[in-house]
């Protein structure tokens, strides 16, 4: 239902996460008894996750853990893993800067060029320690680092940027024609992100395997202060899984749902699957890991753009082991820790037994879920204060 914004435009509400509460259903389950695993394409993952394509979360190291752990660790091959041959300095320096000369001096880092051996190099690290691998690379760079990433033994290809179109216009350079591209690409390609139904749906005709949802909502992302561009991500979500099934009534074929952006708690991740979400995509709590090359400190991929910076670095802390965010055991109760435990807990909780069911779980609009008789919590600083 449209809102009257004036005379001449109107506008639908949207929902974020933070706006709405999964509801019980008749049944609850034992949380041994609910399955939480993901497949795509020919991969099968026991949780369902991939972790941000940030420097600060994900270096190859990561990656290889997150993939024994479970999940996929999706490197950037446009960040200082590939413009530097021993980027550790450069991340101790970052952690180091002052926030008045972080933009600025990270802005002077990336700069270095991409260095293609030093793709094929990083890939082949991860790929030797038996993991499945995914690496990202935006648009622009597609073309010239595409079938590098083939040669090298990448297994997924995630094309990224703040927004990505199946119909880019340009009157200056060849835009990348995403069909025309994954069609005659010898990888799996995951393409994002969007936030609209029509979008989605455009993204998946070009045969991409999944989309990234999500403009705007992580924690570094400074997009919908700097351009006002954006969509609450329950809304988001929600719009993406109805142009799934749009697409699949008109092609027989499924394509992955896949919620990037705005969730820190086990409660946010099972709210974006019961939106309809796959699998989702973590930066800011992959970040927060001791294991983390950002040292407690979280910045997006377009944070350090020369001309129009749309991200800042922030401190997120070291909360603990990659192992104990993401299947814990949590030792604190704020819902950062064992992530992917509260997932199967929640799943129990409300009766469902799988993804898909999880998916048509019931769901409400509620602005003070988090609020509501939490006075005591507000006011000591703990819990859910």
């Amino acid at each position: 239902m449209d809102i009257d914004i004036g005379f001449g435009k109107t506008g639908r509400r949207a929902w974020s996460l933070d706006d709405i509460a999964i509801v019980p259903s008749r049944r609850t389950r034992d949380p041994d008894d609910v399955d939480i695993s993901w497949e795509v394409d020919a991969f099968s993952f026991p949780l369902p996750m991939l972790a941000s394509a940030m420097d600060s979360a994900v270096s190859p190291a990561t990656a290889v853990l997150i993939g024994r752990l479970g999940g996929l660790g999706v490197l950037n091959l446009e960040g200082l893993w590939t413009r530097y041959a021993d980027p550790e300095p450069l991340f101790e320096e970052i952690a180091s800067l002052s926030t008045e000369k972080a933009t600025r001096r990270m802005q002077e880092i990336y700069l270095e060029p991409v260095d293609p051996d030093l793709i094929g190099q990083r890939i082949t690290d991860m790929k030797r320690e038996g993991i499945t691998t995914a690496a990202s690379l935006t648009p622009q760079r597609v073309a010239e680092f595409g079938r590098l990433t083939v040669r090298a033994g990448l297994d997924i290809l995630v094309i990224q940027g703040t927004v990505v179109s199946a119909q880019h216009v340009s009157t200056r350079a060849e835009p990348l024609n995403l069909k025309e591209f994954i069609a005659g690409f010898e990888l799996p390609v995951i393409v994002g992100g969007c936030a609209s139904f029509s979008t989605a749906l455009h993204l998946m005709r070009t045969g991409a395997i999944g989309v990234l949802v999500g403009v705007g909502p992580g924690a570094a992302c400074t997009t919908r202060g700097v351009l006002g561009v954006g969509v609450p991500q329950a809304t988001a979500i929600a719009d993406a899984a109805g142009a799934r099934i749009r697409y699949l009534d008109e092609s027989g074929r499924y394509v992955h749902v896949i919620a990037d952006g705005g969730m820190r708690t086990g409660g946010d991740i099972a709210k974006a699957i019961a939106c309809g979400a796959d699998a989702v995509m973590l930066g800011s709590p992959i970040a927060a890991a001791t294991e983390a090359p950002g040292r407690g400190h979280h910045w997006g991929m377009a944070t350090f753009h020369p001309s129009l910076p749309r991200g800042a670095r922030v401190e997120v802390g070291e909360l603990g082991t990659l192992e104990e965010i993401l299947v814990g055991p949590a030792h604190e109760n704020d819902g950062r820790r064992n992530l992917f435990g509260a997932l199967r807990v929640s799943m129990a909780t409300t009766g469902y037994a799988d993804l898909k069911e999880f998916q048509k779980a019931e769901v409400m609009v509620a602005p003070a879920l988090k609020t509501e008789g939490k006075a005591l919590q507000r006011d000591q600083r703990v819990g859910m204060g």
